[in-house]
């Protein structure tokens, strides 16, 4: 198999675990799923996995581990930066 398409897909996998123990976690506590945002960070998982297969000369260990943890650290981010309500009392 093509090392950059072993990345990709290993890179996947890891984003899929990550994602499944998500969707285990917000269907445990009945919460909304949202569909696209999942989808986006298996996309986003495939792209750290390739990177880091590029970067660190195709170990598979490494792009699996990146595609798991690159969606978490992503949706730390993501969850930084979500603006919240700011309540101002009126004098």
């Amino acid at each position: 198999m093509e090392p950059i398409v072993l990345a990709g897909l290993l890179g996947g996998v890891g984003g899929l675990t990550r994602g499944i123990v998500g969707l285990l976690k917000a269907l445990s506590l009945r919460r909304r799923i949202l569909w696209p945002y999942y989808l986006i960070t298996l996309v986003i998982a495939v792209v750290i996995g390739i990177f880091v297969g590029i970067i660190f000369d195709f170990d598979p260990r490494l792009s699996l581990l990146a595609g798991y943890a690159g969606t978490d650290i992503l949706e730390g981010i993501y969850k930084s930066f979500k603006v919240q309500k700011v309540y101002v009392k009126k004098k």
